[in-house]
């Protein structure tokens, strides 16, 4: 007849296994920054560590394993529901044993989180039926201030409006502009709001539509250089096109100007008799 303490030694020795496979799996999640600009796609860095003797295989066919972000609002710890449809939170891939590997996720592709609040999040991976989880990681979305605004009427769809905004924030203590954009109308739809870049704000921002449908944005990024934004607005859709370097138009002309003094070899001083004095 068993004894209590044998049945005890018993149940931990049968748990061991399950114990180690915890401690050699690991899944974190660290965030780009810890504020996004409401509509900012929200990107993430996921950190997959297999130390087990199995392989870890996620998005193959042949694969039951899975990961996934779990979003929470803080304070409450309301979980938000995805908006993805079941999309894949990042791209296939395999880890065999005593591998890692990075992977990048976009949160703001698979929850509707653009109410300026904190948020947690964290990673969870399925595999061979255990769930691993990440530690929850947090982040601010903000409203951003707005510095320009512009309205898009569509000849094509009537009753459709676009509104542009131009909106600063501080990046890792940097001034960045970022565009936003949301539909009214005939159609009501927020757009991914984009980081256009370090911002001065010795220059005024701004926003010009085009009639053909093109979005123009120039705002001065450093002392000497201007950044130009282009993005194709649509009715259903809103592209980024290109961006270009352009130099302050009055710094370009000085350099202009050293440039035909040297090219002419200067100009030669004035040699006058010492009896005239001019």
């Amino acid at each position: 007849m068993k004894t209590a303490k044998t049945i005890a030694a018993a149940i931990f020795a049968a748990t061991l296994p399950a114990l180690a496979d915890i401690s050699e799996i690991s899944v974190n999640m660290t965030f780009d920054s810890i504020e996004y600009v409401s509509g900012e796609r929200v990107r993430a860095v996921i950190d997959v560590k297999n130390a087990s003797p199995g392989k870890i295989s996620v998005g193959y066919s042949n694969s039951e394993d899975s990961l996934i972000v779990e979003v929470f609002r803080s304070g409450d710890m309301h979980q938000l529901e995805r908006n993805d449809r079941g999309a894949p939170f990042v791209a296939e891939f395999m880890v065999k044993p005593n591998e890692g590997q990075k992977l990048e996720t976009f949160v703001g592709d698979h929850y509707a989180a653009r109410e300026p609040r904190r948020y947690l999040a964290r990673p969870v991976l399925i595999h061979d039926g255990m769930r691993y989880e990440g530690q929850l990681r947090a982040f601010d979305v903000v409203p951003g201030l707005k510095v320009a605004s512009a309205l898009q009427m569509f000849s094509n769809r009537e009753g459709l409006r676009r509104e542009f905004s131009l909106l600063s924030w501080n990046r890792k203590s940097v001034e960045h502009l970022f565009l936003a954009a949301s539909d009214s109308g005939t159609s009501e739809r927020e757009w991914v709001t984009t980081d256009l870049g370090t911002s001065l704000r010795i220059a005024q921002p701004t926003i010009t539509i085009l009639p053909s449908g093109e979005v123009i944005v120039l705002h001065r990024c450093d002392r000497d250089y201007f950044m130009r934004t282009e993005f194709w607005s649509l009715p259903d859709a809103l592209e980024f096109q290109s961006r270009e370097l352009l130099q302050d138009p009055e710094i370009a002309g000085a350099e202009r100007v050293r440039e035909l003094y040297r090219d002419s070899g200067g100009v030669k001083a004035k040699h006058n008799p010492w009896w005239k004095f001019w």
